[in-house]
């Protein structure tokens, strides 16, 4: 067996649908398929950095379905106890690509992700598992959902820390007290990511000093200041500030997956707080530059040099098309 952390991450993944031409989305005709999902995102990028990553989920009995599971599959991750359904559709998605923002349309009602439930646990061999992520998407589909998100959050932990990305989306939250829910879930959680934007709406602030004052559980809580940077706060040391690295963004959605998979395998091997922001942050940028939801990894010579950076180095640095340029 092989002795890389493994990380497994639970959560619903659709069939992504983005514009194929140049246009206004309306008078595009052609639409190129892709895969997207918080989670299996995280696990992508994971397998792209080394780490061997489980992701399960479950998807339905159809063309959709079985693209998901070849195509995450094939990027490396473990995809074996995914289930299939019989009797419900695999979600799809439809983004509307540009670099000021995605409108995104879902298409998931009904799906078989939604149907997930607690009984999914007893299907799995979780003993070498070192990280479990999870995200509030999860949670937000339905009942049964957030009954798994709950259980996985309740079992005891030997070895294995659970890691919580809030991903907050208010359209999944209609009619639930949401503020009461997520908190309840990030108290449980030993690593929590969230966006300061998304915190202010969920807990009032996106300030990283008070949010550790409404969240002391977590031994590690992570805030993203967007283009801005990161901040760390873990256990009693003092919270520890990244910058973004600068980058000429193609289009947004999915960059908080690759920085929650960038800073949880540095995590794991055990790198000091700031080269795991940094990790993040170069993840992040991978995905960044491209219309999908998961970006090709930095060449490993660019990312070495960058984390060994000094603040003058990684601030003076812009990913484009040509490349890492400096000023």
């Amino acid at each position: 067996m092989s002795n890389l952390p493994e990380v497994l991450c639970i959560g619903e993944s659709m069939a992504l649908f983005v514009p194929g031409e140049a246009g206004p989305p309306h008078r595009v005709r052609t639409w190129q398929r892709t895969v997207g999902g918080a989670e299996s995102n995280v696990a992508c990028h994971l397998a792209a950095l080394g780490l061997r990553s489980r992701w399960v989920s479950a998807v339905g009995e159809d063309p959709f379905g079985r693209a998901l599971l070849d195509e995450i599959g094939a990027a490396g991750v473990d995809v074996s106890d995914a289930v299939v359904d019989p009797a419900r559709p695999t979600g799809l998605y439809v983004k509307e690509s540009g670099s000021g923002g995605s409108p995104v349309r879902y298409y998931r009602t009904g799906s078989a992700a939604s149907a997930m439930g607690p009984d999914l646990l007893r299907r799995l061999d979780l003993g070498a598992v070192d990280v479990i992520h999870l995200s509030g998407i999860t949670s937000a589909l339905s009942a049964s959902c957030a009954e798994l998100v709950r259980e996985v959050l309740a079992r005891p932990r030997t070895g294995t820390r659970v890691s919580f990305d809030l991903n907050f989306r208010p359209v999944l939250w209609t009619g639930r007290d949401h503020a009461a829910e997520l908190t309840a879930l990030a108290r449980q959680a030993d690593i929590v990511l969230a966006g300061d934007d998304e915190a202010e709406i969920v807990w009032g602030t996106g300030d990283p000093g008070v949010l550790r004052k409404r969240l002391p559980e977590p031994e590690t809580l992570v805030i993203k200041h967007g283009a801005r940077g990161a901040t760390l706060l873990e256990g009693d040391r003092e919270p520890v500030f990244a910058p973004a690295l600068k980058v000429d963004v193609v289009e947004p959605v999915g960059a908080g997956d690759a920085f929650a998979a960038g800073f949880l395998a540095a995590t794991l091997r055990g790198e000091d707080p700031l080269t795991r922001l940094r990790s993040g942050h170069l993840q992040a940028a991978s995905t960044l530059r491209t219309h999908d939801d998961v970006g090709p990894p930095l060449p490993p010579d660019v990312i070495a040099g960058l984390l060994a950076a000094d603040e003058a180095a990684w601030a003076a640095t812009r990913l484009t098309d040509e490349g890492v340029v400096r000023a």
